[in-house]
């Protein structure tokens, strides 16, 4: 199989790495081997061992021996231009851009179906943790019920930081940027919009229809402070960022904010980088998945899994797809009951609350409440009670 590389930066030369240095394993596997024919990117690389470098798409477009291109540009533009052409051309595309996923996965898929190839995105979610094919196949006879986890590890590593090492959340993400973990504007991850497109890639998959990821409520981490750390310790609980979406009602309710988990919760206990998803399927039960989501040779690892997939499937629809969903599809208010962690001053404390020491300040657990009651009562005691919510996260059950 002959392909190509569209973006030689840290995922790109990862798959080029990993094509190179595993070419005689990967042919023993599949019984022929895996050429990279063409690299594209608008820099130089003279030091490479690859010698196929252009800065023109159309050599990959127009090179009738170019099976399967990689697309690991990143970002819509021009990535989204070029994998149309590509797919409509009869050529299988991998990708890891989750945004193009994300927002044009529906069209693309379609496309790809029409010509009789593939779009396949196993590193757009979870890195190197294989999450896609099995949620596709190993679960196949489940009915996917839930889906949560935590999705993005540069807000992880900055939570686990505040958890374990005291650091305020400015200090934790001075320390992400200065480990390579986090961008010099760090808004996608920590507002939440890169666990928002994962969750919203996983859910479309799950459930069959596609979750527009920009109706998703998202909530990001820069307002937990030590404090809530604290506070959240002593109720028995950690805050993570986590990414949701179940069955309900009909449709699917999504969702990506902090959230409290009980410290017996599996994903409690993932720290640092690493990410883990929680799947529920109706006859499985819960099934974890845990591993590094991001970084050079892990994602590039899944993009070339996906490779082989293709080369060993060839001329097969290999099902990694969704419908359009129609309109109230995605539900944006949660009407399953949770409890809910409430930081407030003021007033008198209930008998389960806890306190760090600052004054007519502390913390409590909600009694189970949808989402719009949640809002009401703590609206009911700022008005009738004198009180000030400070903070208001739901906890994960």
């Amino acid at each position: 199989m002959k392909v190509a590389i569209m973006g030689f930066g840290v995922v790109g030369s990862g798959v080029g790495k990993i094509l190179l240095k595993n070419a005689e394993s990967i042919a023993k596997k599949t019984g022929e081997k895996i050429e990279v024919g063409h690299i594209l990117d608008l820099r130089d690389f003279p030091d490479s061992e690859f010698k196929c470098f252009t800065k023109d798409f159309n050599d990959i477009l127009n090179d009738a021996e170019v099976e399967t291109a990689v697309e690991v540009m990143g970002g819509v533009t021009p990535a989204y231009d070029f994998t149309k052409r590509l797919l409509s051309a009869g050529k299988n595309v991998v990708t890891s851009n989750k945004e193009l996923v994300a927002t044009h996965g529906t069209e693309l898929f379609e496309i790809a179906r029409k010509n009789g190839v593939n779009y396949m995105f196993e590193a757009s979610v979870g890195g190197g943790i294989p999450v896609i094919k099995p949620l596709v196949s190993c679960l196949a006879a489940n009915e996917i019920t839930e889906i949560s986890g935590i999705l993005n590890g540069t807000t992880n590593y900055i939570l686990t930081q505040m958890i374990k090492n005291g650091r305020s959340f400015d200090e934790a993400l001075r320390g992400a940027q200065q480990n390579g973990y986090a961008e010099k504007n760090p808004s996608a991850d920590v507002d939440g919009i890169d666990t928002c497109r994962k969750i919203a890639i996983l859910a479309s998959l799950a459930f069959g229809k596609y979750v527009d990821c920009t109706r998703i409520k998202t909530r990001g981490i820069s307002g937990v402070t030590l404090e809530d750390v604290k506070y959240t310790d002593r109720l028995g609980y950690v805050i993570k960022l986590i990414g949701c979406a179940r069955r309900e009602n009909g449709g699917v309710y999504a969702s990506v904010s902090p959230m409290l988990l009980p410290k017996s919760d599996p994903l409690a206990g993932i720290d640092d980088v690493f990410n883990g998803v929680k799947i529920n399927g109706s006859f499985v039960g819960d099934v974890m998945f845990y591993g590094r989501g991001a970084g050079k040779l892990p994602t590039a690892s899944a993009v070339v899994a996906d490779i082989i997939d293709i080369l060993e499937n060839r001329g097969k629809d290999l099902k990694m797809s969704w419908t359009d969903s129609e309109d109230g599809y995605l539900i944006t208010e949660d009407e399953t009951p949770a409890k809910y962690y409430l930081r407030v001053s003021g007033g008198s404390a209930p008998a389960d609350a806890v306190s760090i020491g600052k004054d007519g300040e502390y913390a409590y657990i909600t009694p189970a409440l949808i989402e719009a009651e949640a809002k009401q009562y703590a609206e009911k005691l700022e008005e009738e009670k004198n009180m000030q919510v400070i903070r208001q996260f739901k906890v994960l059950q």
